[in-house]
């Protein structure tokens, strides 16, 4: 079942590189009392997650602040060796942008947001979307109807409906 408006987050562990290596990063306790932008995109490095997607969150990125979110965290079903060079390569990192692994797609598949393009090498990916969440209560939830597109789940569009 797909996640929508209203439903809490599922319990996840998300992974991402730290200072001595791989580190888990539980997404309830990064919810639990803030208020988050959560991204997902189905793959790292890929064109329009690369040239739209991430640069539509960094670009954006203050004026999530300004609205009091918290943080602004990107998933990819990636490993997070791939998510700490995409967040380096596209400024994301340094810009405040928290790029999280869904190495295994167990958070991904939880959503009901998973989807395979096997032609492209893409297995278990996650459908592209951006959400909103208070205390780990999704308030707003953007799902793109096409992995290739970044409309509705862009950094801007969700900045207007919060």
């Amino acid at each position: 079942m797909t996640i929508s408006v209203g439903d809490t987050l599922p319990e996840a562990t998300l992974i991402k590189l730290g200072a001595n290596g791989p580190e888990q990063v539980s997404l309830q306790d990064l919810a639990k009392g803030r208020k988050l932008v959560l991204f997902a995109v189905p793959g790292a490095f890929t064109p329009t997650c690369h040239s739209a997607h991430v640069p539509s969150f960094i670009r954006t990125k203050d004026q999530f602040t300004a609205k009091g979110v918290d943080d602004i965290i990107c998933v990819s079903v990636n490993d997070p060796f791939v998510m700490k060079a995409w967040g380096e390569a596209t400024g994301a990192t340094p810009a405040g942008v928290t790029m999280l692994a869904d190495a295994d797609s167990s958070f991904t598949k939880a959503m009901g947001l998973d989807f395979s393009a096997a032609p492209a090498g893409l297995i278990a990916r996650s459908k592209r979307y951006a959400l909103y969440a208070e205390d780990g209560v999704v308030k707003q939830l953007h799902l793109e109807e096409s992995p290739g597109t970044c409309d509705i789940s862009g950094g801007e569009a969700l900045l207007a409906a919060i």
